[in-house]
């Protein structure tokens, strides 16, 4: 897969230092995959659930949240936002519209 993009990932992790490891790690997982559905990417990230059309991932044991649009046609991960546990339950994430 193809994620857009890993500088979004690094400006995080900048302001929260304890999700670059785990960031790092999703980030190599996810570049190595080749996708073709839901289903194959759950194997790799079992607590990954659908939200519309985006896909948000518990990162560093749930303290982080990744959400990204996966296109599996075009082997393309688009990283939405990256968010604290605590950003992520005050819903603004929601009002993307790559979520339509």
């Amino acid at each position: 897969m193809h994620v857009i993009t890993r500088k979004s990932l690094a400006e995080f992790w900048v302001e929260y230092p304890n999700s670059e490891s785990p960031l790092k790690g999703w980030f190599t997982r996810t570049k190595n995959a080749q996708w073709q559905h839901l289903a194959e990417l759950k194997k790799d990230f079992p607590s990954a659930d659908l939200v519309g059309r985006l896909t948000v991932f518990n990162i560093g044991g749930g303290n982080y949240r990744l959400i990204a649009r996966v296109e599996y046609r075009l082997q393309r991960v688009y990283i939405r936002h990256v968010l604290t546990h605590a950003e992520y339950d005050k819903g603004n994430w929601k009002n993307d519209n790559w979520n339509a």
